[in-house]
């Protein structure tokens, strides 16, 4: 009968972990972070969970192009590609776990 009391206690401790996780990783995506390449001629802001704010490019190295087209055209196609990877990765990883019986959403 202890052992499947501390099942249950075990089972409790890896929701609440998952809770936590999953506060601290809500939390903290939402950070902003800069990043710059080429001097400051390109400069990327993005929010740490890894979606694109903005990309601005330095119209020096854009010569009479549209800058700003340019610009959102970069960030769209990053988010999508970010996007596709995390859904892959989520995918995987959902192969893998599926036959151990964990609760739904517990890795």
């Amino acid at each position: 009968m202890k052992l499947g009391g501390g099942l249950k206690d075990l089972m409790k401790q890896a929701e609440k972990l998952k809770e936590d996780m999953e506060k601290v990783q809500n939390e903290a995506g939402e950070e902003i972070v800069e990043a710059s390449s080429g001097g400051g001629m390109v400069t990327v802001t993005a929010k740490a969970k890894g979606e694109i704010m903005s990309i601005r490019i330095d119209p020096e190295i854009a010569g009479d192009k549209d800058t700003e087209m340019l610009e959102d055209l970069l960030g769209a196609a990053v988010n999508e590609a970010l996007l596709r990877g995390k859904k892959m990765m989520k995918e995987k990883i959902s192969e893998v776990t599926s036959g151990l019986g964990l609760p739904p959403g517990l890795l």
